[in-house]
């Protein structure tokens, strides 16, 4: 081995381990898409040799299948995490579907990046669209629980529901751009709580 390569490699240390690649493959994905997706892009974003990846993975169709699990648990993780919120204050309950919406951006946007680029391949992967409208219908049926406890109403409730997911994937693709205002977040995320969460909480309550 030349001296040139040797510097290109990893420092001798601890083996990579799942996670490692996992961890690589998800930043490939944020930084440029599915198409990054490539086991000798990320070996070499790594410093090793390919041949640790097949230690772990089969092949490349099994990174991307651990990726996009990985995902959608996560999605049904926090869905669940707000169904089992308390109910006894829906306006309160919906403000923090809100924050928890919103605070999945990050300084680094990476959970963005990886959503739009999970979208661009659900284009020409029918699997991967599948998978994308059961999260969306999931994220619906939240949205439409939490509203009907806010307003009593399923056909109000289904309609601000709606409302609310566009106004949220909206922030999602202006919070992605680069150079953005330090404190559009926040106002993003006041109007949204200002037209359809507030307007609907009854006076007495919004009072206290």
């Amino acid at each position: 081995m030349t001296t040139a390569k040797r510097k290109r490699l990893r420092p001798a240390g601890p083996p990579l381990t799942r996670e490692d690649w996992l961890i690589a493959a998800h930043a490939a994905v944020v930084a440029g898409g599915f198409d990054q997706l490539r086991v000798l892009q990320i070996a070499k974003a790594l410093r090793v040799s390919r041949g640790s990846f097949y230690w772990h993975f089969t092949g490349q169709a099994e990174l991307q299948e651990e990726l996009l699990e990985r995902w959608r648990s996560q999605q049904f993780a926090v869905d669940a995490a707000l169904r089992a919120q308390a109910a006894t204050d829906p306006g309160a309950d919906l403000e923090q579907v809100l924050e928890t919406a919103l605070a999945q951006i990050g300084d680094k946007q990476e959970h963005v990046r990886f959503e739009l680029a999970l979208r661009g391949l659900a284009r020409r992967d029918e699997a991967v669209a599948r998978m994308l409208a059961e999260a969306d219908a999931l994220r619906m049926s939240l949205f439409e629980h939490k509203f009907l406890q806010l307003t009593g109403d399923a056909h109000t409730a289904a309609e601000l529901a709606a409302l609310f997911y566009l106004a949220v994937v909206g922030c999602y693709q202006a919070l992605s751009r680069p150079a953005n205002p330090p404190q559009l977040k926040d106002y993003l995320q006041r109007l949204i709580s200002t037209y359809l969460i507030q307007r609907f909480v009854p006076p007495m309550a919004r009072r206290s």
